[in-house]
């Protein structure tokens, strides 16, 4: 339920409505406009039926919000939410490239790489210390190790760091390397690990898992905004289907979907959707023509010597050529780059 109140209301007013929401065992969240101020109630709303709520002072109206997803939906939020992370905002109307490695594997390569995407114009480096893999016995990542590499890169280069998160037990050691918290799509419904990140300061990204409809990845989402955290971004990067003749089917379509349906920030990974360099530079076009806030790219220095997914991964020189394509497109959409 959406709680409108009425421009008169009052401190008051808000703390009664909370206290008595609260007290029946519901969850307010209280969003300030420049206008309005509105509560957003999440739980059971069966609950509601003995809080005579319309009847509370400074009460305007009260609506029904008919998405199963409450917090991520544009009935609770019309206005798109903007992310600042280290400086560099997500959501606005500058586009915003993460790129680097899939995997961090040396510190000296994955400077090199960062110093590389950072003169191309990425503005978030991007590398997996662990790295969830279909075999147990391809490589899992360093670990520990990598994070350390990746604050050195953050030390260097000043650019933010995003990388995987997959166990809640590493939460602690994570918030101190990273600027943005990874949930990969293999753990996109993995609930606790959601909730764990949901109560993190942090700003968390969340990958659309291998099959997830649309409903069901806005659904995930709804974990972390309902555990505290609404600082949360949307990754399309493919959805498995028939098809064999790239990674996974990249759904643009999810783009203008996801931004209808939600006030959360969308962009796109082609690298993981294709899995092949040659045609990562077109879908990265394309989702940056269907209206993406960003786009995460895979760059390597030397691509068949990488541990991971390096027939994916563009060389520098590449990126920094796609950066110039993007530019104009972004341009042309009435965006920034």
């Amino acid at each position: 339920m959406i709680i409108v109140l009425k421009p008169s209301a009052t401190e008051e007013d808000i703390a009664h409505i909370v206290d008595r929401v609260t007290g029946v065992g519901l969850s307010p969240f209280v969003k300030r406009g420049t206008e309005r101020t509105i509560i957003g109630v999440v739980g059971d709303e069966r609950l509601l039926a003995s809080v005579p709520v319309s009847a509370f002072s400074g009460v305007e109206t009260a609506l029904p919000i008919l998405s199963p997803y409450k917090l991520v939906s544009r009935e609770f939020k019309q206005e798109d939410t903007v992310i600042d992370v280290e400086g560099v905002v997500i959501g606005g109307n500058r586009l915003v490239v993460m790129a680097g490695p899939c995997s961090v594997e040396t510190s000296d390569s994955l400077l090199s790489v960062a110093e590389h995407v950072k003169a191309a114009g990425a503005r978030i480096l991007r590398g997996g210390a662990f790295k969830p893999r279909t075999s147990p016995y391809a490589f899992q990542g360093l670990g520990m190790e990598g994070l350390e590499y990746l604050s050195r890169a953050k030390e260097k280069t000043g650019l933010p760091i995003i990388t995987e998160v997959m166990d809640p037990r590493d939460i602690p050691t994570m918030v101190k390397h990273a600027d943005i918290l990874q949930i990969g799509a293999r753990n996109m419904q993995n609930f606790r690990l959601l909730s764990e990140v949901g109560t993190c300061s942090k700003p968390v990204m969340l990958k659309r898992g291998l099959s997830a409809t649309i409903k069901e990845f806005l659904l995930s989402a709804e974990y972390i905004l309902a555990a505290g955290n609404h600082r949360v971004i949307l990754c399309e990067r493919g959805i498995r289907t028939f098809e064999t003749a790239t990674r996974n089917t990249l759904d643009l379509s999810a783009v203008p979907v996801l931004k209808s349906l939600s006030h959360l920030p969308v962009i796109v990974d082609p690298s993981h959707a294709v899995g092949k360099t040659a045609l990562v530079a077109p879908m990265a076009k394309a989702a940056v023509a269907a209206g993406a806030d960003g786009l995460m790219i895979e760059v390597h220095e030397n691509p068949e010597e990488a541990l991971c997914d390096g027939e994916q991964a563009l060389l520098p020189k590449a990126l920094t050529a796609l950066m110039s394509e993007l530019r104009q497109i972004a341009h042309a959409v009435g965006r920034d780059l």
